[in-house]
């Protein structure tokens, strides 16, 4: 006869008991099989395939900014060496021009000489003008420290003071910037002696 242990059924096997428990908290290492864990790994693959276009986008557009920065270094480099080209190319003319003129002072009297001078003046206007060179004579006008530089002033009775009475040397500007400055002599007010 066996003797019943308070507490144990004796219809109930231990090892069975075991097993059931264990099915009921589920092993981690065994794979979990329901609708929910194909819809995991559905999100999972479709992640790995949304990393995968991101990445081959990032590698395009990393070529792509390469590209671009090659290109505008080359370019920049182009523009440092052959920036000048069309003010060259306007100057050649008036090189000519004084060239010839050089050969025609042999045998030439002064009005020939001053004649050609005069043309080949215009012609390096010209070429200024193209290339979009200006020139700055501000005789008469209000004086401007950014565009004049005073050499000195002098006492005018017909001038304005601080306007510009004399341009010593003419200034220059490209596209709105200044290349140098004119250089100028300013008006001042006279001075009146006492009268008696």
């Amino acid at each position: 006869m066996t003797q019943d242990v308070p507490g144990e059924d004796p219809d109930i096997d231990p090892a069975a008991d075991e097993q059931g428990a264990a099915d009921a908290t589920g092993d981690p290492s065994e794979p979990i099989e329901s609708d929910a864990d194909g819809e995991t790994l559905s999100e999972l693959e479709t992640a790995r395939r949304e990393a995968d276009e991101n990445r081959d986008r990032y590698l395009r557009l990393a070529a792509e900014l390469d590209n671009v920065r090659k290109r505008s270094s080359r370019e920049l480099e182009n523009a440092r060496r052959y920036g000048l080209e069309r003010l060259a190319q306007a100057l050649l003319p008036v090189r000519d021009s004084l060239e010839a003129g050089v050969a025609a002072a042999e045998n030439a009297d002064v009005t020939a000489l001053l004649e050609g001078k005069r043309a080949t003046l215009r012609l390096l206007d010209a070429a200024l003008e193209q290339a979009g060179i200006e020139e700055l004579d501000p005789e008469g006008e209000p004086f401007d420290p950014e565009r004049h530089e005073a050499m000195t002033m002098q006492p005018s009775e017909t001038a304005e003071p601080d306007t510009v009475l004399t341009v010593i040397q003419k200034g220059y500007s490209i596209h709105d910037r200044l290349l140098r400055p004119a250089r100028v002599i300013v008006a001042k007010e006279a001075v009146r002696g006492n009268e008696d």
